[in-house]
């Protein structure tokens, strides 16, 4: 499956950003699917991950409460609702597809396929 991220950009502290991940090839209803972010230099970490069908959802500690994640199969994608930004949540951020079905996946190595990135900054 290809994935391609958009939806980055620019924003003030305390300012909301929509990310947007459309998907392309295999059936997307099969893959649960994340949102992972990175600072140059550091660790990839989990932002957020929901089930093929949307009814679960997990997030980070960090974003809780303050982004949302839902999907729509019928149109291949799946969305980052992030409200109330910070400047710590400044970093690019990469959709990802995963097979597992049994839970919905936290870590990056479950994760079968990434997009390019969107970059969020939000200066301090």
């Amino acid at each position: 499956v290809q994935l391609q991220a958009s939806g980055g950009g620019l924003v003030q502290a305390g300012g909301s950003l929509r990310l947007s991940c459309a998907a392309s090839g295999r059936p997307f209803s099969r893959y649960s699917m994340g949102w992972f972010r990175q600072d140059p230099g550091k660790e990839r970490d989990f932002v957020a991950a929901i089930s093929w069908g949307g009814g679960i959802t997990n997030y980070g500690d960090s974003v809780k409460g303050r982004f949302t994640i839902s999907r729509d199969n019928g149109m291949n994608t799946v969305t980052l609702q992030m409200s109330n930004l910070k400047p710590e949540d400044t970093a690019t951020y990469y959709c990802a597809a995963s097979r597992i079905s049994l839970y919905v996946p936290g870590t990056a190595s479950d994760y079968d396929y990434w997009g390019q990135g969107t970059l969020v900054t939000v200066p301090s």
